[in-house]
């Protein structure tokens, strides 16, 4: 046996030294095959070489003559040399002399009767072209081959045509092929030099690698076979690793030293079958199995090794099997140990990845207990100061604290379906380390003593107090975790606080409480616990909860400074949106304000306004602001102010959107460089005058309005576009239309119709869609009715739409006259007007309306120019306006004592409750308000006829 163990040994060397030398006679014949590939492909390359070389001749031949005909045909002045009365004598030279330059043999130009005028021979200068020439007539430039007697010849005919596109004469350019094959020729010796080198480094190489293979592998004789055996045997026993040689019939052939180190094997023993060995039953198992084995673990005594074993007929030689041994038992409790630091990183890992996803506090804590439950502890609580849910800044320890969060290990009977349960819950029976492996030392549970999650006395939203010597109070204080190991203690501690019982019956046992710090303020605490029958924390796990809960304070204080934030923002946007629109007679209106539900999308800049104008008329407006932050809301609150006070100014829509937009732009320049500007709002804004049923709409940047007419029809108006606010460079225009009473105008922002998963063209036809489903609605039906239809499951952006259906005012109620350029028309004036108002049941007012109309067409008269017009509407008060051509508006003062004229606007003033003036394209309207309820008298006023006694019909 021990014989055959040495053949055994000894047949590797030598099957490898045949091996080398049928190698070497095979590298030999290699090199032959090699060179023999090398000279077909210099062959073929070279004939591939002569072949395109031919074939780029012609190609070059047929370019040349053709440019240099058309080069030729080009020139300036070859027209009028063939229309002279030489052009031989002109042309001649030029050919010449373009021949030599150019390197081809003739530039011959010819009439369009093929008499030549140029020839490299000046006898045939004369005589009649031999050849075809007509095609160039009607199909232009051509190009032929033909055989000479200077051999074969590329020629190129090209016309030369005058500026009404008649044939002037002809240029004929021709080259022979061999002029240029010379110069092909002349580049051959270098490509096959070029070969020949090729072929002769490729030999080299080849019969270098050869003789480099044959010294590698001749020479073999035994004394260096015998030296070779004699390392490899030294190697076999030196190695610590064990090597088995078993036979077919699973006998030891072979056993190194180490292996029998390993399985406390005695000398000898070669020859025995492997189960006679008296090896643990596990290890001849596999030793005597068939199947291939890749580091299987195996016990043999106290060591654990892992066996890879292999068949040694795979490569031609004996059947038989070798085994090889390794010692793991150290490596797999350093394993062990670098697999728990690896699972406590990917905790962290995982914390820090789930931890944070959302900008609310809540949800954060509630991650943090989720991250931790089941691997690292069995239950998790986290109780935040009150004043941190709300946004503020906690002031412990006198803030009570509320439980926020809570997080326990589920068993499979506590009633709580999979798909209920938080990411990364653990049903299994097993306490698992910080991802699912077995945490070392800990004491494997029954899935039935797990407590439920409903039965556990930590309910959430609960306030809770601790007071020392509290684990958590101590932590809170000192901002520094504490570890109980044990329930002993723990319920010691905790008695003070009222606590203890809690962790009595669901058999609680250790605990790490670790203040929630951020910025070095305390906003809570979070504890983790761990059963009973686990196994308790120890310092490592201290460590890993204060990394844990270091990085999640981070997150909690994020959300709450957002929080803070999100509502100062909301405050400061309800106060600045209108709470309820304001009494007006000339639309009925709804509105709807949804803000952002995205998460983090903060407060929008989205407003709208109803504005009530003079003469009964209203404004619609609808805004918004780029972003989402306090900036956006104070902006949108700035905006919303300057919109206000312009309309008090009674200008148009374009006027207003330019001095809006001028006022922007004077923000934004005075703004510091880190300051956001306001450049990017957009504005709608709508004037309806129900008098006349007339609508004026600018827009700067805004998406227009829908109009529903009454008949149900849906459209979009096309508005001029602008740019949006604080861009400029661009005026500002506006539309007018004429809305029969019934008509709803449907204003709204962005958020509306698009979003990331709708662009803007389907969320505007799903708009029309919506509100032609609603041909009768009321706009509160059409409000809810849109919201329906088209409002996105979550809007990313802030919506703010306003409905407003049109009204009209009684025909009966409208009075007009058209005054005559005349001082006494002032009187007819008033009587008409004094029968309107008896006719209205408004004597009370009569006398104050006819000193307020005998001023103001009195100046009209005097001031201004063009027709005048009168009108009384009676509203909800009485509105006077006078019309006329001129721009100039009235300004009240107060008169001297010695003035003649100057009191009349004083006494309008005094009558009248509001009054003012508006421009049109054409002139102004000088307009005033009445109350209808009594008198307009001041009290210490005169209240006769007397007072219109001191002006005559000519005026004041």
């Amino acid at each position: 046996m021990h014989t055959n163990a040495h053949q055994a040994a000894h047949s590797a060397p030598r099957r490898g030294h045949r091996r080398r030398l049928g190698l070497s006679s095979l590298a030999g014949q290699l090199m032959w095959v090699q060179l023999g590939l090398v000279v077909v492909l210099v062959c073929v390359a070279g004939l591939a070489l002569v072949l395109q070389s031919r074939t780029g001749v012609m190609r070059e031949a047929e370019h040349r003559s053709r440019a240099v005909a058309e080069t030729f045909a080009q020139s300036p002045g070859i027209v009028r040399a063939l229309d002279g009365s030489r052009p031989s004598a002109v042309l001649q030279p030029w050919a010449e002399r373009v021949r030599r330059k150019a390197d081809v043999d003739a530039v011959v130009v010819f009439s369009p009767q093929g008499i030549r005028y140029t020839h490299p021979d000046p006898a045939l200068i004369g005589k009649h072209v031999v050849g075809p020439y007509k095609p160039a007539l009607t199909g232009g430039t051509f190009t032929r081959t033909a055989r000479v007697s200077t051999g074969v010849t590329v020629i190129s005919i090209v016309p030369v045509t005058r500026n009404d596109g008649s044939v002037a004469g002809f240029v004929s350019v021709g080259i022979t092929v061999k002029r240029l094959q010379s110069a092909e020729a002349a580049q051959l010796p270098v490509l096959l030099g070029g070969a020949a080198g090729a072929f002769l480094l490729s030999a080299a190489a080849t019969v270098l690698v050869g003789r480099r293979l044959r010294r590698q592998t001749h020479g073999l004789g035994p004394v260096e076979l015998s030296r070779m055996y004699e390392h490899h045997d030294a190697v076999l026993h030196a190695v610590r690793e064990g090597v088995l040689i078993m036979d077919a019939d699973h006998r030891l052939l072979l056993a190194n030293d180490e292996a029998r180190r390993l399985l406390s094997l005695g000398p000898g023993g070669e020859g025995e079958r492997v189960a006679d060995l008296g090896m643990d039953r596990q290890i001849v198992d596999l030793l005597t199995g068939d199947a291939v084995v890749s580091d299987a673990v195996g016990l043999a005594g106290d060591r654990l090794l892992a066996i890879n074993i292999r068949p040694t007929d795979a490569a031609g030689g004996p059947a038989g099997s070798v085994a090889t041994l390794r010692d793991t038992t150290e490596l797999r409790a350093l394993s062990g140990r670098a697999e728990a630091a690896r699972e406590r990183l990917r905790l962290l890992h995982d914390a820090g990845a789930r931890v944070g996803t959302t900008l609310d506090v809540r949800r954060t804590a509630q991650e943090m207990a989720e991250v931790a439950v089941p691997w690292f502890a069995d239950l998790v609580t986290v109780e935040l100061a009150d004043r941190v849910m709300r946004g503020d800044e906690p002031s412990l320890p006198g803030d009570p604290l509320r439980r926020t969060a809570v997080s326990a290990r589920r068993s499979p009977g506590d009633g709580t379906s999979a798909a209920d349960r938080p990411a990364g819950e653990d049903t299994a029976a097993t306490a698992s380390g910080a991802s699912g492996t077995p945490r070392a030392g800990r004491v494997a549970q029954s899935p039935a003593s797990f407590p439920a999650p409903s039965s556990l006395p930590f309910p959430v939203d609960e306030l809770v107090s601790y007071g020392l010597p509290a684990p958590q109070a101590q932590a809170m204080e000192t901002h520094e975790a504490v570890l109980e190991p044990d329930s002993a203690g723990l319920e010691e501690r905790l008695e003070g606080s009222g606590h203890a019982g809690r962790i009595r019956e669901p058999r609680l046992g250790s605990l790490i409480t670790v203040p929630v710090l951020a910025r070095g303020v305390v906003l809570g605490v979070a504890n983790f616990w761990r059963y009973q029958a686990s196994d308790p924390f120890d310092e490592d796990d201290l460590s890993l909860a204060e990394e844990l809960v270091g990085r999640a304070g981070i997150s909690i204080d994020n959300a709450r400074r957002f929080t803070r934030e999100h509502t100062t923002a909301a405050t400061l946007q309800r106060s600045l949106l209108p709470g309820a629109l304001p009494h007006q007679e000339a639309v009925e209106a709804a509105y709807r304000y949804l803000p952002a539900q995205a998460e983090q999308a903060g407060v929008g800049g989205d407003w709208f306004d109803v504005i009530p104008l003079p003469s009964a008329r209203v404004a619609l407006v609808v805004g918004d602001v780029v972003g989402h932050s306090l900036h956006a809301a104070a902006t949108m609150g700035r905006l919303q102010t300057a919109v206000q006070s312009f309309s008090a100014l009674d200008l148009p829509p374009d006027e207003l959107l330019g001095c809006l937009d001028e006022l922007v732009t004077k923000i934004d320049d005075n703004v510091g460089p880190d300051a956001a500007q306001i450049s990017g709002a957009t504005c709608l804004y709508v004037i309806y005058d129900p008098a006349s049923g007339h609508c004026t709409i600018a827009t700067n940047g805004h998406p227009g309005p829908a109009l529903v007419r009454p008949d149900g029809t849906v459209t979009f108006p096309d508005i001029p576009v602008s740019p949006p606010l604080g861009l400029g460079g661009e005026p500002f225009e506006k539309a007018e239309l004429d809305l029969p009473e019934g008509s709803r105008l449907v204003l709204f922002t962005n958020g509306l119709v698009a979003d990331r998963e709708r662009d803007f063209d389907t969320g505007m036809e799903q708009l029309r869609q919506a509100l032609a489903g609603l041909p009768d609605g009321t706009p509160e039906e059409t409000c809810q009715g849109i919201l329906d239809a088209v409002l996105p499951p979550r809007p990313s952006d802030d919506i703010a739409l306003l409905v407003a259906r049109t009204l009209r005012l009684d025909v009966e109620h409208i009075a007009e006259w058209t005054v005559d350029r005349d001082p006494a028309a002032v009187a007819q004036i008033r009587t008409e007007a004094a029968d309107r108002l008896a006719a209205w049941g408004l004597e009370e007012v009569g006398f104050a309306t006819e000193l307020i109309l005998s001023e103001l067409v009195t100046n009209a008269i005097r001031y201004s120019s063009g027709p005048i017009q009168v009108r009384l509407m009676r509203t909800r008060s009485l509105i006077c306006e006078v019309a006329d051509g001129s721009t100039t508006a009235p300004h009240l003062r107060r008169a001297a004592t010695t003035d003649e004229g100057g009191r009349g606007l004083y006494l309008v003033s005094q009558f009248a409750e509001r009054w003012g003036t508006r421009y049109l394209d054409r002139g102004k309207i000088v307009w005033t308000e009445q109350s209808l309820v009594a008198d307009a008298l001041p009290a210490n006023s005169v209240t006769d006829d007397a007072l219109l006694d001191q002006w005559d019909d000519s005026g004041w």
